[in-house]
């Protein structure tokens, strides 16, 4: 059985594909282990560490694109955690996740601002001066 599960965090999009095997997790061809930064790596196990035992009967392979290295991590936590869900149909998973971490099953929707005239970023204009 193959199931294939998607995450978003601003514009990176990942998808999670799961199958039965024998725990090995590789994110854009690259093992989980040896994957860099740190900080990203660890953002990527954290389902992987609360499914506990269970991931090591399955492999999870993940294919990003878009935004940077974090926004990425991110969105690809989401699609493993919803294939975990999908794979094992654990409804006592999916509650471990939404105590842990919301954002572990639902996409976190929120995006930069777009740039507005009048200053250099969303919010920052040039100031006025009166005198």
């Amino acid at each position: 059985m193959v199931i294939e599960t998607s995450g978003a965090r601003k514009t990176a999009v990942a998808r999670a594909t799961i199958q039965e095997g024998n725990g090995r997790i590789r994110i854009n061809g690259v093992p989980v282990e040896i994957f860099e930064p740190e900080l990203a790596r660890l953002k990527l196990l954290e389902p992987i560490t609360l499914a506990g035992e269970r991931v090591s009967k399955v492999d999870i392979n993940v294919r990003t694109r878009g935004g940077g290295v974090i926004g990425q991590a991110e969105a690809a936590r989401t699609a493993i955690s919803r294939a975990l869900i999908e794979f094992f149909k654990d409804q006592d998973l999916e509650k471990i996740y939404k105590e842990y971490d919301r954002t572990l099953l639902v996409n976190d929707v929120r995006k930069k601002l777009p740039k507005k005239p009048g200053g250099k970023g969303a919010r920052k204009k040039r100031q006025k001066s009166y005198r």
